[in-house]
């Protein structure tokens, strides 16, 4: 009964058209009864009954056109939602990225690039600016022996593609050091800056891209510079997604406790880093001689951008 009484709601200039038809064809037949004038009436009530219809029918069409143009257009923008950079659009987005946020997220390698350049400049403008600044970091865990081997071996494997950086220069003793350089640096300039909240996640599972993701958007990299590179912009959807898939990482991976921390001079000494990742329970490799500490320093506050020409 309701499906039929749906119907007929739907259909009701139709129902109203047959109906004037059948009576008045009816008892112009068996009645004898009606007039010219009548039936010529009804006629037109039936004639008007079915252009209603049609009008009807025809702006059902029209919205129907409507919605699947809106439905293609929201496709399109859907397609869009991610747009390439290459060469000198890449470092342009980084940096309208850094100069216009309050939080940056990333998760990479080693943070080699984060160190030498991000980290510096969102410190220097939020400075500049005088707000907070939020920062995390996943980064692959220096203590993992095999996790830092794997790493070497990926970027070895593609190293001879490049001109960045020679074959041999990666090694699983580049990158405990480069690790260690990310958490150090981290320290250093958390102590400097009072509205500075940072956090450092080590992860033992190997990254082949990098995630940088600002207030405005997120960039997706890999480590060679002259690759296409991806931008997505906060107001997709896409990059929702992407926070919650750099939270859940972070989630998988041991958070280091920054307040465990001993106060860093300006430029760190071999004995206040040691006791510094001894107290973040992070002990350094007992090969490691005051001379690779020294390098552990030293690629922690002066590093270089590794992709500069």
């Amino acid at each position: 009964m309701e499906n039929s009484v749906a119907w007929t709601i739907r259909n009701l200039d139709s129902v109203v058209a047959l109906g004037a038809a059948l009576v008045i064809g009816l008892l112009d037949v068996f009645g004898g009864a009606i007039q010219d004038n009548v039936t010529s009436g009804a006629t037109l009530l039936v004639l008007a009954a079915l252009v209603f219809g049609t009008l009807t029918e025809r702006r059902r069409r029209v919205a129907d056109i409507q919605g699947a143009m809106s439905a293609t257009h929201r496709a399109l923008e859907d397609l869009t939602m991610v747009r390439s950079l290459t060469g000198a659009e890449l470092e342009q987005a980084l940096d309208r990225a850094r100069h216009h946020t309050d939080r940056w997220v990333f998760k990479g390698g080693t943070g080699t690039y984060l160190r030498a350049v991000t980290l510096p400049v969102c410190i220097r403008e939020a400075q500049l600016q005088r707000r907070s600044l939020t920062v995390k970091i996943d980064i692959i865990n220096p203590a993992d022996e095999q996790a830092c081997a794997a790493y070497a071996r990926f970027r070895q494997t593609f190293a001879h593609r490049l001109d960045v950086v020679p074959p041999d220069s990666w090694s699983a003793d580049r990158t405990r050091k480069e690790s260690f350089a990310t958490v150090l640096a981290a320290c250093w300039h958390r102590q400097r800056l009072d509205t500075l909240e940072i956090d450092v996640h080590l992860s033992s599972v190997v990254p082949t891209l990098r995630f940088d993701l600002s207030a405005s958007c997120l960039i997706i990299t890999q480590d060679d510079p002259r690759r296409v590179n991806l931008l997505v912009e906060r107001d997709r959807p896409l990059y929702d997604y992407y926070v919650t898939e750099l939270h859940q990482s972070r989630e998988q991976a041991v958070a280091l406790d920054l307040r465990r921390t001993v106060p860093l001079s300006e430029e760190p000494t071999v004995d206040e880093t040691h006791r510094l990742f001894e107290g973040l329970g992070l002990p350094l490799p007992t090969t490691f001689t005051d001379r690779d500490v020294s390098e552990v320093i030293d690629k922690a506050l002066h590093a270089e951008n590794p992709y500069r020409r």
